[in-house]
């Protein structure tokens, strides 16, 4: 923490001399996790800020690969590893060192998860990084074996609980795929130098003991993966191919509507209770009326359900 603070008061006086040394998105950041009233408070709600943003993948699905390319034709390089199916958590390490861990949250702000963190990843990065980078941010994914029945809802569960020594006995791992700022050209270069610091990484292995939803699509290379930019979710150079998903019937026993936060009416089926990937689901969104026509759905007959996003129930078709 002391190196954290003496960081953050050498960037104010450079600031204040007219030179810069840290943008002020990273030190208004920083200000907030550090939590010390000489450059800042700390957060009001308990999330913190991530040093960067953690964004979500563009997801394309398997029937659509052939007629939409997110990447315009590139003939670049380009990195496919497992979408790995967990809970999505960054780590923070000054001059090196693990300084913070924190669950994704929102993307911008998450939960410190610090002192369960610590038990599962390296708390130093490799020496020579140090006089580099004085900030780097890793992300990654804690999962759980798919032996496991719901192993993502118990890898997420896990990062909740309270006790250390409790997480300790749950039968977890960190698998990074990314960190931020890098010094290395490319994606590939920034993993094998995390490899080398300790951590599993995403390209290390398929890692097919562990749930996934999918293979990720990245550009290799930084400068290309860059140029591209960010929209406000996601970035235009990687993008998750995710699988065309089998439902499953069941009965449509009702339609209640429901006013949500924004004022909105929007219809909810009352399903017959079913399982999906381990998940009991007795409702599924409607969407709105046309949605209810357009699939000729009506109050007792056979319908197919998928978790769209393998989080929100969906209602895709109206059985034979």
């Amino acid at each position: 923490m002391e190196n954290l603070k003496t960081i953050l008061q050498q960037a104010s006086t450079d600031y204040y001399n007219g030179n810069p040394t840290m943008s002020d998105t990273a030190f208004d950041n920083l200000v907030e996790i550090s939590g010390y009233d000489e450059v800042g408070h700390s957060s009001s709600n308990n999330r913190i800020p991530h040093l960067h943003q953690m964004y979500s993948l563009q997801k394309v699905f398997s029937n659509e690969i052939g007629s939409k390319d997110p990447f315009d034709n590139y003939k670049g390089s380009v990195v496919v590893s497992s979408k790995l199916d967990g809970a999505a958590v960054s780590l923070l390490y000054v001059k090196g060192t693990l300084h913070q861990a924190l669950t994704r949250g929102d993307g911008e702000k998450g939960l410190d998860i610090t002192d369960h963190m610590i038990t599962l990843v390296p708390y130093k990065l490799d020496f020579d990084m140090i006089s580099r980078q004085d900030f780097v941010q890793v992300t990654g994914e804690v999962v759980a074996p798919k032996t496991i029945k719901n192993a993502r809802n118990y890898a997420a569960g896990a990062l909740g609980l309270k006790d250390t020594e409790e997480f300790k006995t749950r039968d977890l791992h960190f698998i990074a795929y990314g960190m931020q700022e890098s010094w290395n050209e490319s994606w590939t270069d920034d993993l094998m130098f995390l490899a080398e610091s300790g951590f599993s990484t995403v390209t290390a292995s398929n890692w097919n003991e562990y749930p996934d939803d999918g293979l990720v699509f990245r550009i290799d290379s930084h400068k290309e993966f860059n140029k591209r930019g960010y929209t406000s979710h996601h970035p235009r150079g990687a993008y998750a191919l995710k699988q065309i998903q089998e439902g499953v019937e069941t009965t449509l026993m009702d339609v209640v509507w429901n006013v949500g936060k924004s004022g909105v009416v929007a219809p909810v089926a009352m399903l017959k209770p079913i399982e999906i990937d381990g998940a009991m689901i007795s409702k599924a969104t409607l969407h709105n009326m046309r949605y209810i026509v357009g699939l000729d759905l009506e109050i007792g007959c056979r319908v197919e359900v998928i978790r769209s996003g393998e989080i929100i129930p969906r209602i895709v078709s109206r059985a034979n």
